[in-house]
């Protein structure tokens, strides 16, 4: 009788485990989440904001997040992210035979926060409902893969704190990207593939806010995200 209590005892743990794959870890003091998006998109866990256009979709398939959208997207981690870490994945934007299909805007938002009275998740996913936030943005390949952008946004004021127009700093179709970005001791940084593309130690830095995909006009492809602790 001891022996079946102990086995229903470890499989259930097991199954518990399992369930968890996609959910915040607390056995590895370090990492704070990591998905495969091998399941259906969590509502729960992921919070969408997209242009109402009719050929636009946001899904989960063959362990991918794809974001294939005609206008903007914004796929938000509902985790609100503090202190130190780093955030890694990989994306590719996809140049095939998709309606969608478009090199450009490989972007995201980070360490955002609402001072408005709109509060978060709540934006129509266009570029503009986000302006009166505070974040940081980069751009990759923004303006139909004419410019890759860094920027702080503050309540109505967004300067660009770094930017690049040439052809290393644009986008390749069909790429797999690697992208990381670390906040660390008030200093953010944004590498694609180890190269270090932004870096910027910010006097008055954001601390704590969500993650998010940014995207508008094109057919991406998300794989392996994982935030760690530093």
């Amino acid at each position: 009788m001891l022996y079946l209590i102990f086995l229903m005892f470890f499989l259930g743990s097991c199954a518990e485990s399992e369930k968890k794959i996609t959910s915040i870890k607390t056995k590895d003091d370090s990492l704070i989440f990591e998905s495969d998006f091998s399941q259906p998109l969590d509502l729960d866990t992921w919070k969408i904001e997209m242009d109402s256009t009719p050929n636009s979709s946001v899904y989960t398939q063959n362990g991918k997040l794809v974001m294939d959208t005609e206008g903007g997207v914004t796929v938000w981690l509902d985790l609100e992210l503090e202190g130190n870490y780093e955030i890694s994945y990989s994306r590719k934007v996809v140049l095939d035979s998709g309606k969608n299909d478009r090199i450009s805007d490989l972007n995201q938002f980070w360490a955002a926060s609402d001072p408005t009275s709109k509060g978060m998740f709540t934006r129509s996913g266009q570029f503009e409902s986000y302006d009166d936030m505070h974040l940081y943005y980069v751009g990759f390949g923004g303006n139909h893969n004419s410019t890759t952008r860094f920027r702080k946004y503050d309540q109505g004021e967004k300067p660009v704190l770094g930017e690049y127009l040439e052809g290393p700093y644009l986008l390749q179709a069909n790429h797999d990207y690697q992208i990381k970005t670390i906040c660390k001791d008030g200093k953010v940084s944004f590498l694609v593939d180890d190269v270090l593309f932004f870096e910027y130690k910010d006097p008055e830095p954001l601390t704590s806010g969500y993650f998010g995909f940014r995207s508008t006009w094109s057919r991406q492809e998300i794989s392996d995200l994982t935030i760690t602790r530093l």
